[in-house]
């Protein structure tokens, strides 16, 4: 995830619409079924808009990122304010991720799953989740359903123009791999920056989609007793329109 360097300094503003109470509140109906953790670990993280607020909840939680920069805006996010729990940042690859101790739950939502443009990839971050978890602990995560990107490849280009913040964003997909490069030129208002200085920013972001079935049988292969798949945020069976899969892995 080398391209969030740049781009950290102005993800938060960009993705500042994306749902992350949706993915908290699955989170939460998650646990209630399969079992309420205490330990959690967020494989990337990046500025912690989930991990803080499960801090805030009560857990103990491990935010796990390969970017610095991510990590250092979510230790500056989290600053002194009064949580419940604790938030260790750690940067780390999740494909071979460890905190030194067995985790109750691990979570990766945001379709960081996605950002592993290989099968062998997607299978180390399985195994080493496994490996991370307690007996009985849930692997939660989501990732763009094939059709997702088939639709980014149709609608796009995409454009943003406002005061602070503008960008490009073009998508071309290789069908075949399932897999798109995203390539984005951003126009940010710079820190402190007076009369309408604007930083640019290029970035390409590449993301493959996997069949839902063979990433249960992933997950089975790996040891996961049990997996569930869900669609958009719900805990309901996915169909053809689903946008956003959902998996539930038992140790």
């Amino acid at each position: 995830m080398e391209a969030y360097t740049q781009f950290a300094t102005v993800y938060d503003r960009l993705m500042a619409d994306m749902p992350y109470g949706e993915w908290l509140a699955f989170a939460e109906a998650c646990w209630k079924r399969y079992g309420k953790p205490s330990t959690v670990v967020d494989l990337g993280c990046g500025t912690g808009s989930v991990s803080i607020p499960l801090a805030r909840a009560g857990y103990t939680v491990y935010g796990i990122d390969l970017s610095s920069d991510m990590l250092t805006i979510g230790r500056g996010k989290q600053g002194d304010a009064v949580i419940g729990g604790t938030v260790t940042w750690l940067e780390q690859d999740m494909t071979e991720w460890e905190i030194g101790e067995p985790a109750d739950s691990v979570i990766s939502f945001c379709d960081c799953i996605n950002y592993l443009t290989e099968e062998d990839d997607v299978l180390a971050a399985f195994q080493a989740t496994f490996a991370g978890l307690k007996p009985g602990g849930v692997f939660l995560f989501d990732v763009h359903a094939p059709q997702t990107l088939q639709r980014y490849a149709e609608e796009q280009p995409f454009v943003l123009d406002e005061p602070d913040v503008a960008y490009i964003w073009t998508s071309e997909l290789d069908e075949e791999r399932m897999e798109i490069e995203h390539r984005l030129t951003i126009f940010a208002e710079a820190s402190g920056g007076r009369g309408g200085t604007f930083a640019r920013i290029e970035e390409v972001h590449v993301q493959r989609a996997y069949d839902a079935e063979w990433i249960k049988e992933a997950l089975l292969a790996t040891g996961f007793s049990k997996v569930d798949a869900f669609g958009d945020f719900k805990l309901e069976s996915p169909d053809n329109d689903t946008e956003r899969l959902f998996f539930a892995a038992v140790k």
